[in-house]
């Protein structure tokens, strides 16, 4: 399989290649219990909660920062576990390293640096400043 690279980049070579799916694959291995315990925590913050009766302000407060920290937490790893399996699935059918904007090359560089990278320097750029 030839994947997109700049002009001024080599080819990806199979060992490149396996490397990159290989952290990957780790990646959705942790993400994956780190997304288990949190939906346990946050399970288990619900259940402690009860109905508040009896709390005093400060409980009552404590606990819905408890949840809200949790539930954030919650979503940036499923984010971030949909991200890695994208990136997996653009490996698998070929468009791994082509920008999803503007269909340029994202960079070998770029991706083994960070390999859920979907957009070229140039439109990360363009959507930050948005």
């Amino acid at each position: 399989m030839r994947l997109a690279v700049r002009e001024d980049e080599s080819p990806w070579t199979a060992t490149e290649l396996t490397e990159v799916s290989s952290e990957l694959a780790g990646e959705l291995t942790r993400l994956e219990a780190e997304l288990a315990t949190l939906q346990s925590s946050i399970d288990d913050v619900l259940r402690d909660s009860g109905d508040g009766a009896g709390d005093d302000q400060a409980d009552s407060g404590s606990k819905a920062f408890e949840r809200e920290q949790e539930m954030t937490l919650l979503a940036n790893v499923r984010e971030t576990l949909f991200q890695t399996q994208h990136a997996v699935a653009r490996i698998e059918d070929g468009t791994y390293g082509v920008c999803e904007s503007c269909g340029n090359p994202v960079g070998k560089l770029r991706l083994q640096a960070f390999p859920r990278a979907t957009l070229c320097v140039s439109c990360k750029q363009k959507q930050e400043r948005r």
